[in-house]
């Protein structure tokens, strides 16, 4: 009789643990495991206040109440192996590996319409301004700092020399987009709305790839790197994604133009129509480019930050700017992969 009620009562207790833990259970989307495609970060929607009015900087002026759907991004940045994939596959060449357009520069002759990229060298003091960074031939993906260079062993390294016809052709092959400012701003904050950086208020050296030391005559190398850092090297935001702040800028689809004034109280924006930067008058439209890179410093640009921006001539790639990629979750998509 005792071993029986023994057992009828650890019958009960297993029951009532079991109903319990049903009931704690998440609906059918949150318990399943990631919608998303492999590498890539489910962004559940919210609302956050886009750009900033305490950096100083007026292009980075706010927006409140963006609001944003949920959507998916790549964890990490597009790498040398996964582009070297899609070149094989595609037989794509790149920007930087063709010779500059006649059309486009019809007074350079031949020689010096040979293909080539913008390279980054440490500058001497008293250097020029921007003359750290120099038109290199046969500068491109495979060959970050000209012809002689190569990407041996670095597959796991972003891949850079990316121009925004690049990004996107690559984006088009994988049956992905690459992400608006929107929501490219929102998932690098990773849940921390208003935060000055992806981790919090206080700037550390060592929780991301950027500049040590003096820009641009010498770098520390504080954070362990000098050049590029293979990703995933430093610690991930709130949302599980890595290298938000530095290591490689990232093109976004958005024009860009001065402020966010146009956004506020939107979903899902997409940015102005038109293309205006006020510090580059030029009639080549430009797209913006997010999250810094290795070359900033806070003494000089000081862009490795959610609120951060700079506008990009998307035929121009350099040796600090790659991308990544998002793609978005309808309501049908979300229902069919849980």
């Amino acid at each position: 009789m005792f071993k029986s009620r023994k057992s009828f009562l650890g019958l009960w207790l297993i029951t009532v643990v079991a109903i319990a833990l049903s009931l704690l259970t998440p609906p059918a989307f949150a318990a399943s495991t990631n919608p998303c495609p492999a590498e890539m970060v489910m962004i559940p929607g919210g609302t956050f206040t886009m750009g900033s009015d305490n950096s100083g900087y007026l292009e980075e002026l706010s927006a409140q109440e963006v609001k944003v759907s949920s959507f998916c991004i790549d964890k990490y940045e597009v790498t040398n192996a996964q582009f070297a994939a899609f070149v094989k596959a595609t037989g794509y060449v790149t920007i930087a590996e063709r010779p500059l357009p006649k059309e486009q520069f019809p007074d350079l002759p031949d020689e010096q319409r040979l293909p080539g990229s913008l390279v980054f060298e440490i500058a001497q003091p008293g250097a020029k301004y921007l003359s750290w960074w120099h038109w290199q031939t046969g500068a491109n993906w495979q060959h970050p700092f000209g012809a002689e260079s190569a990407i041996a062993n670095q597959d796991n390294y972003p891949v850079v020399h990316i121009a925004y016809a690049d990004a996107l052709a690559y984006a088009q092959w994988a049956g992905k987009s690459l992400p608006t400012e929107a929501q490219w701003e929102y998932a690098a904050r990773g849940g921390l709305d208003n935060a000055t950086y992806t981790w919090g208020d206080q700037y550390s050296a060592k929780k991301a790839n950027t500049w040590q030391g003096v820009f641009p005559f010498f770098n520390t190398k504080k954070d362990g790197y000098v050049g590029i850092a293979p990703v995933g090297s430093f610690s991930p935001n709130g949302y599980g994604l890595y290298d938000m702040t530095g290591n490689v800028w990232e093109w976004t689809s958005d024009w860009f133009q001065p402020g966010h004034n146009h956004k506020t109280h939107s979903l899902n924006p997409t940015g102005p129509e038109a293309s205006f930067d006020p510090n580059k008058p030029t009639e080549i439209a430009l797209h913006v480019i997010k999250g810094g890179s290795y070359l900033c410093a806070p003494n000089y640009c000081s862009r490795f930050r959610p609120a951060a921006r700079e506008s990009q001539a998307p035929d121009t790639g350099t040796t600090h700017i790659g991308f990544r990629l998002v793609m978005n979750l309808t309501t049908e998509r979300m229902q069919n992969e849980v």
